[in-house]
């Protein structure tokens, strides 16, 4: 089958990460699968004439609002993968409910990466529980072997002459739901008492006016360094070398960047909203903060007993073994396409 896949391809966000991989398991089931940026197209009709152009037989989006009401109407069969937000956040606006209820209603299935993601959308519109499916993100991490650490440190301005560093790292498109300063000051605060701290944050600027306001902020932070993103590989080889990784969204549909930290056996912290605590077990396979004050003390905890990282490590990639396979959910996007015939 000719698919199309249409996607918010902003570079090295999670939506793109998560079509790329989409993408590669259909070509490996021989279909020949093109990629789209829904950001691209205005309208359905410039959907529906490119599908007529290029005689696509099927369709797939990755966001019900974004990329499914591009879909609307669309004389090929086609489903959907729930991004995060729409669920979380775009159900709150009328009008966006109103076109997702109705893209919904034509998909031949969507696919939700958690039970929670499905259980709120299915409470949203109770007609198409049928045809939600949970699918979990596979995921394959690719360190890079040549990756140059003290480059990287000198890069983003951190000394590497204090001795024991501990580099934590916030893996994140800079937009507001991502609320990428929601730890600067502590961290500021812990890292003026210990100078060997620093939180590194990456990621794509999406929102070129939060982009500045973050840039503002760190200025002024000492010890919260604000990096250039960086190819998928480098980003694993810097996640590995780091000591933990943490995510502060309001918000979160599954976040890859958690998955790739378990992935790799580092530690993640992160904080206690409903995505998160999906696929983070507290003290069991990462740990959950509330507030800015016990990310500190969870940290510290972490950074004072190696055992308890170590458990953490350990059962957080025999999770990532059982429930992240990337063969598995390559299997099920083989078996869910074949819907679309």
């Amino acid at each position: 089958m000719r698919l199309l896949l249409l996607a918010c391809l902003r570079a090295r966000t999670g939506n793109a990460t998560t079509a790329a991989r989409i993408q590669n398991h259909l070509h490996a089931a021989g279909h020949i699968c093109v990629l789209k940026d829904a950001f691209m197209y205005e309208s359905q009709t410039e959907i529906a004439n490119l599908i007529s152009t290029d005689k696509f037989d099927g369709a797939l989006a990755i966001h019900l609002y974004k990329g499914g009401r591009l879909l609307q109407g669309s004389r090929i069969p086609f489903g959907i993968i729930f991004g995060g937000t729409d669920v979380n956040e775009d159900v709150k606006c009328e009008e966006k409910h109103r076109v997702m209820g109705a893209v919904l209603e034509e998909a031949r299935f969507a696919v939700a990466f958690t039970m929670k993601m499905k259980e709120l959308a299915a409470a949203e519109w109770p007609d198409a529980r049928k045809k939600i499916y949970v699918q979990t993100q596979g995921i394959k991490t690719t360190p890079k072997e040549t990756f140059d650490w003290y480059r990287f440190l000198q890069n983003a301005g951190i000394p590497t002459d204090t001795g024991s560093l501990h580099v934590f790292l916030l893996v994140c498109g800079l937009r507001r739901v991502k609320d990428p300063l929601y730890l600067v000051d502590v961290f500021s605060d812990w890292h003026r008492k210990e100078p060997s701290i620093h939180l590194g944050i990456i990621g794509p600027a999406v929102d070129p006016l939060f982009t500045s306001e973050v840039k503002e902020k760190v200025k002024r932070a000492p010890g919260v360094h604000l990096l250039q993103e960086m190819p998928q590989d480098d980003l694993h080889a810097a996640m590995k070398r780091c000591f933990a990784v943490v995510n502060s969204s309001i918000s979160e549909g599954m976040s890859a960047a958690i998955l790739e930290a378990m992935d790799l056996n580092i530690p993640v912290l992160a904080r206690n909203i409903p995505g998160n605590a999906a696929i983070i077990k507290h003290k069991e396979t990462g740990l959950l903060f509330s507030n800015p004050q016990e990310f500190v003390v969870l940290s510290k905890s972490l950074m004072n007993d190696p055992i308890m990282e170590k458990e953490i490590v350990t059962r957080a990639k025999d999770y990532m073994k059982k429930h992240h396979s990337w063969e598995s959910e390559r299997k099920a996007y083989e078996n869910l396409v074949r819907r679309l015939q």
